[in-house]
């Protein structure tokens, strides 16, 4: 049985969480199913209730309505709770939390139990040799770096061979530097596994590049979920097109597959007839000197290595502000006007299913 057929290791069903002080819905009526082996990042704005969703599957909240179920057993309901330690979930937290007077194997020893000191000791030097940090078990957890202390973190978390790893912001403390290299890494080392996971981050980048498949948040409510490339191409409201990078909002007429908008008529992903709102992502629109196109004056102009990003002021209508992006060879400068022209599809938009409330 593949993974796509096989029984979810984390089902969330209609899981709500309200919370009386201050009173607010942080988890309202939520689905969602983790497959095996599948890397899930809950993905939104600070106060959306994906770190409350994520306590929700530990066992470190109760929730209010709904039901969690882990590798096929029912851990959260109406009339059932199994408390944390024994839902077969690892966590590894944000601040890491080793022990700092173990060493690093006693640290990835420690959460093994019922065993002899001999097999949690062999079990340990295991998964350090997995992680790759064997020639760091004697060490302790103020010697190593912010990476190495993550892997040490996942390596404890793996131990125990759970059902699945959750995962809060764990790559928040790390520099910039060492973040993506570290992020890297634990996917691998989650992928060579077979390991199911799941991430909690505001990080956009973050969420692409580690993530099987993202799941948008938004006031406690789920806005959106799928794989990262079809989620930020085809987002599905302007809060996940906007949350997802910088886009270009734009109102206009749908003609079915073309939308008439300040940037002219453009096409649609989708047929659409009336008012609309569409997305057009800034690598969507192009600059055309001497050609085709509406005329725009550059205000400003940034520099970031591998791309140019530019903000532009359309010169008809009401001098809507649009976001260009180009590679990094491209000549247009600042105060210069240049036909603008979309290269790419726009994305018709639909209403938010969030209401814009406080969640926590």
């Amino acid at each position: 049985m593949d993974a796509v057929s096989a029984p979810p290791v984390v089902a969330l069903e209609a899981l709500t969480k309200r919370y009386l002080q201050p009173a607010h819905l942080a988890v309202e009526d939520l689905t969602l199913d983790v497959a095996p082996g599948e890397i899930v990042c809950l993905l939104g704005p600070s106060g959306c209730g994906k770190t409350t969703l994520l306590r929700l599957i530990a066992g470190f909240e109760t929730p209010d309505a709904g039901r969690v179920r882990v590798a096929g057993a029912t851990v959260a309901s109406p009339d059932v709770w199994v408390p944390p330690d024994r839902r077969r979930i690892g966590f590894v937290f944000q601040d890491y939390a080793l022990f700092p007077h173990l060493t690093v194997l006693q640290n990835v020893a420690f959460g093994l139990r019922g065993a002899t000191r001999e097999r949690r000791e062999r079990r340990a030097a295991e998964v350090l040799d997995l992680v790759g940090l064997t020639i760091f078990a004697g060490r302790y957890p103020h010697q190593l770096s912010g990476g190495q202390q993550q892997r040490v973190a996942l390596a404890r978390a793996l131990a125990p061979q759970p059902a699945v790893i959750l995962l809060d912001e764990p790559f928040s403390n790390l520099d910039a530097a060492l973040r993506g290299s570290t992020r890297d890494e634990v996917r691998a080392i989650l992928k060579r596994t077979g390991t199911t996971a799941v991430l909690v981050t505001h990080d956009q980048e973050e969420a692409l590049t580690f993530a099987d498949r993202i799941a948008v948040m938004r006031a406690g409510r789920l806005e959106q979920e799928g794989a990262p490339e079809e989620v930020y191409a085809r987002p599905r409201t302007a809060f996940v097109a906007s949350f997802l990078g910088r886009t270009n909002l734009l109102r206009g007429e749908g003609l079915g597959h073309v939308a008439r908008t300040p940037l002219g008529e453009l096409a649609l992903s989708r047929p659409v007839h009336g008012q609309v709102m569409v997305s057009l992502r800034p690598e969507a629109l192009s600059f055309r000197p001497g050609g085709r196109g509406v005329p725009a004056r550059v205000l400003q102009r940034e520099f970031k290595g591998h791309d140019l990003t530019y903000t532009c002021q359309l010169l008809q209508g009401e001098g809507l502000r649009v976001v260009v992006q180009t590679g990094p060879d491209c000549g247009v400068g600042v105060g210069d006007t240049v036909p603008l022209a979309a290269a790419g599809a726009a994305v018709p938009l639909e209403a938010s299913r969030s209401m814009a409330r406080g969640a926590g």
